[in-house]
């Protein structure tokens, strides 16, 4: 096409399609984020209310494709590669929030709905085990020509195992799409459907935005623990890892100090504790009073008044032991006399009754 030709065509396009690319312009450049979304097989009214529920969080502006192409050229900042997604039932989606907000947000606006024949199934369709709760009749036959594995039984029809009947991909015909009507199975989700979306330079696909936030969150936290643990190990300061870093040396120094017997204001009190540890010990291994100072005597004393109050605590326990055991020795030896007593007094009886 020739530069002549180009000027007459642009100078033939019809002015309310200009304010419309005009308008369109000015939408696509007021926002951080700016995408295309589906809206093919969306009821008028159930967009509406998806777009009401969007409101202060995202705006989506409906108009023809060819004039969606154009504005999108002429903002020329990068968004002009949404073009290559501007086909079918499609609108512009505009928000301030990042791109993965949006894809979350679009995804749990969404609703289950059924599928009409014709249509793709969106994902393998599957008639779940158990009863339909429909009376036997023609119904059975039309689950079995369906693919389900369903029989009368119980007074019922019911379907004995789950039947996967359409996989993913493939076209609903007529009677599918009754059967499933008749058993109220929703296959597919009605909502905006994220093509694509352009923010700050990049253009994100829906696969890179459907993301596990709590995982996500969790790798960056695993990640920064990581590189916090790093820099402390390597000795790197930073901002984060600074007040950990003197804590360390600061304990380090403490130890050598310790260990060096250094006379430093910050460890005084723990050398003295330890110097007194290593004293008492020392003292205890002394018989000798004499080769003590006097200062320690006292220590040496105390040492052998308790040596002596635990030894004087098992001699008791000795002599109680002792005592019991004199106890039970004697108590057989009085139990004998009274017998041998008894039995003489037996004998002096039996004497008398003879004499007599």
């Amino acid at each position: 096409m020739s530069q002549s030709e180009s000027v007459r065509k642009t100078e033939t396009i019809p002015q309310w399609k200009q304010d419309e690319v005009d308008e369109l312009v000015d939408f696509i450049t007021s926002y951080q984020s700016v995408g295309i979304v589906g809206v093919e097989g969306i009821p008028s009214r159930q967009l509406q209310a998806m777009r009401r529920d969007l409101h202060g969080s995202a705006a989506v502006r409906m108009s023809r494709n060819t004039l969606v192409v154009r504005a999108l050229e002429e903002a020329n900042e990068g968004v002009e590669q949404l073009t290559d997604f501007v086909a079918g039932q499609v609108a512009l989606i505009g928000t301030n929030d990042n791109p993965f907000g949006l894809f979350k947000q679009l995804e749990a606006s969404k609703t289950p709905a059924p599928i009409s024949a014709g249509e793709v199934a969106p994902n393998d369709i599957v008639i779940p085990e158990g009863d339909t709760g429909v009376d036997p009749g023609p119904f059975v036959g039309e689950l079995q020509q369906a693919g389900a594995d369903a029989r009368i039984q119980e007074g019922s029809i019911q379907v004995l195992s789950d039947s996967t009947v359409l996989d993913e991909g493939e076209e609903v015909d007529q009677q599918l799409a009754g059967v499933l009507g008749e058993m109220g199975i929703e296959p597919k989700e009605v909502g905006l459907d994220l093509k694509r979306v352009y923010s700050e330079g990049v253009l994100f696909s829906p696969d890179e935005l459907a993301i596990d936030v709590d995982d996500y969150r969790a790798d960056i936290q695993a990640a920064a623990s990581a590189a916090r643990n790093l820099s402390v190990n390597a000795t790197y300061p930073t901002t984060q890892t600074a007040p950990s870093l003197i804590a360390k040396a600061t304990g380090n120094a403490k130890s050598v100090a310790l260990s060096g017997a250094v006379e430093s204001p910050d460890v005084l009190g723990e050398l003295v504790g330890k110097a007194d540890g290593q004293v008492q010990a020392l003292v205890a291994q002394i018989d000798d009073p004499e080769a003590l100072p006097e200062e320690l005597r006292d220590i040496e004393a105390e040492a052998a008044e308790e040596a002596e109050a635990d030894e004087a605590a098992e001699a008791d326990e000795t002599d109680e032991a002792d005592a019991d055991a004199d106890t039970d020795d004697a108590q057989p030896a009085a139990d004998d006399t009274e017998e041998a007593e008894a039995d003489s007094d037996d004998e002096d009886d039996d004497a008398l009754g003879t004499l007599f």
